[in-house]
C-alpha cells in the first residue's frame, strides 16, 4: 500500500468494522468507519468520513458503504487517491423497494432485531461460507439496533442520483463483487465499470454479498493489485 495514501474501509447497513476484519490484518494502516449509528442520510455518513480521513487517502466501500463512497468523491474528489466499490449498486430506488425495506422494519418492530437480521441476512451468505459467517455476521448485524436500521434505510431511501457522477470519476476505480452475490450481481458492477473511466472490473468466484469476509484473500489480492494503480 502506498504510504501516503492509506486505506479507508467504509461498511455497509447495519454493519460495521467487522465486516473488515481480514483487510484490515492484510494492509499496514488500513482503518475501517465504525459503523453508521443513527445517521440518515448518505451525505451526511460522507462528511463524517471526510471529517475522520486523512487529507488524501485511498477509499474502499462495500454494499451502502460504496454509496457512502460514492458522496464522498461528489464532495471532494481531490481527497480520493483510489476509489473501490465493492458489492453494491448505483441504480435509483426500484419501485417496491420502500415497501421491503420497510417491511422488515414492521418485522423488527414487532418481533425484535434478531428476527429482522434472521429475514435480511440468510440471503446475503452464499453457501459455501454460510456455516462460518453467519453467526458472527448475525451478531454484528443485530448489534446495530432497530433504530440504526430505520435511519440507515431512510438514507438508502433518499439516495442522491449517481448516474451523472460515474462518468466524472478520475481515479483509479475498481469494482468488485461476488459471482454469487444476488443483491449486487456481476452483470451491475460490469455495467458500472463501463461507466466509469479507466475502471477494472474484478469478480470472485464462490462469494455472496458479505465478500469481504466471504473470500478474504480473494479480495485482498484485488485489492494490493488496485491499490498498485495509484501512481
Amino acid at each position: 500500500m502506498p504510504a501516503d495514501f492509506p486505506l479507508l474501509l467504509v461498511p455497509g447497513l447495519i454493519c460495521d468494522d467487522r465486516v473488515f476484519a481480514a483487510q484490515i490484518a492484510a494492509f499496514p494502516g488500513a482503518t475501517a468507519m465504525p459503523g453508521w449509528g443513527q445517521t440518515d442520510s448518505l451525505t451526511a455518513m460522507a462528511q463524517r468520513v471526510l471529517d475522520t480521513a486523512p487529507d488524501r487517502f485511498a477509499l474502499l466501500g462495500h454494499s451502502m458503504g460504496a454509496r457512502v463512497a460514492l458522496e464522498v468523491i461528489r464532495i471532494a474528489p481531490a481527497r480520493v487517491a483510489a476509489l473501490a466499490l465493492v458489492s453494491t449498486g448505483v441504480h435509483p430506488v426500484a419501485n417496491g423497494e420502500a415497501d421491503k425495506r420497510h417491511a422488515l422494519r414492521d418485522i423488527g418492530r414487532m418481533q425484535g432485531m434478531a428476527a429482522l437480521v434472521d429475514k435480511w441476512l440468510p440471503p446475503m451468505i452464499a453457501t459455501p461460507a454460510h456455516e462460518r459467517l453467519y453467526a458472527p455476521m448475525r451478531a454484528m448485524c443485530i448489534a446495530q439496533g432497530l433504530p440504526a436500521y430505520e435511519a440507515q434505510i431512510k438514507a438508502l431511501l433518499h439516495r442522491p442520483e449517481v448516474d451523472s457522477l460515474l462518468p466524472t470519476i478520475a481515479c483509479p476505480t475498481l469494482s468488485c463483487t461476488g459471482a454469487l452475490d444476488v443483491w449486487s450481481p456481476p452483470a451491475q458492477h460490469e455495467a458500472m465499470a463501463a461507466i466509469i473511466p479507466g475502471a477494472s472490473l474484478t469478480i470472485v468466484p464462490n462469494a455472496g454479498h458479505f465478500l469481504p469476509a466471504e473470500q478474504p484473500e480473494a479480495l485482498n489480492a484485488a485489492i494490493a493489485a488496485w491499490l498498485d494503480r495509484i501512481a
